[in-house]
């Protein structure tokens, strides 16, 4: 009883260091944005501050900014999948939507240090300049994991929706049972 009581209490402590940030007008309309197939720029977000608080809190490191700076790494408010022909962009979206991101939520917030460099750094090591803080590896890290795992439940919900699957499924049930 005594895990979920302490689960409980992390997702109360983490609601409530972001509490500010998910009412927050410009942070809801991530909720209209696609990031990952059909997880939105929100959720995903929220998933990489989750993960993070998480991990820095277990690790004692700034779990606070951890969470604040995951929850607003993606504030780029736009489809990243045909933004050159909708918006003027710097150059790719991989390499500027962090300081998009920045600028965004540093019109919405006040940022401290640690969060400015989570915010702008967790796209390396495909942005080329390191980042200064463990907590910005950390949110980039979770990032990159977050990705996959949005991913790969979408091509798993796709595959499930497809006749052959089922067959598939069943064939290699019986053969690891060796019911053949």
């Amino acid at each position: 009883m005594k895990s979920v009581e302490k689960r409980k209490e992390l997702i109360n402590d983490f609601e409530e260091i972001i509490q500010d940030l998910i009412i927050n007008e410009k942070v809801l309309k991530m909720q209209e944005f696609n990031q990952h197939y059909n997880t939105t720029c929100f959720e995903h977000c929220h998933n990489v501050a989750f993960y993070s608080y998480i991990i820095c809190r277990k690790l004692n490191l700034d779990y606070i900014s951890a969470s604040r700076a995951g929850m607003l790494h993606d504030l780029f408010l736009y489809n990243w999948r045909n933004s050159r022909k909708t918006i003027p962009l710097d150059g790719y979206h991989a390499f500027v939507h962090p300081k998009i991101a920045l600028k965004n939520a540093m019109d919405q917030f006040n940022l401290n240090e640690k969060e400015q460099d989570i915010i702008l750094k967790h796209m390396w090591p495909l942005t080329i300049r390191l980042p200064r803080y463990i907590e910005s590896y950390i949110v980039s890290f979770v990032d990159k994991y977050c990705a996959i795992l949005e991913s790969r439940n979408y091509y798993i919900e796709w595959l499930r929706s497809k006749k052959i699957y089922k067959y598939a499924y069943i064939f290699l049930t019986m053969f690891f049972f060796r019911i053949f």
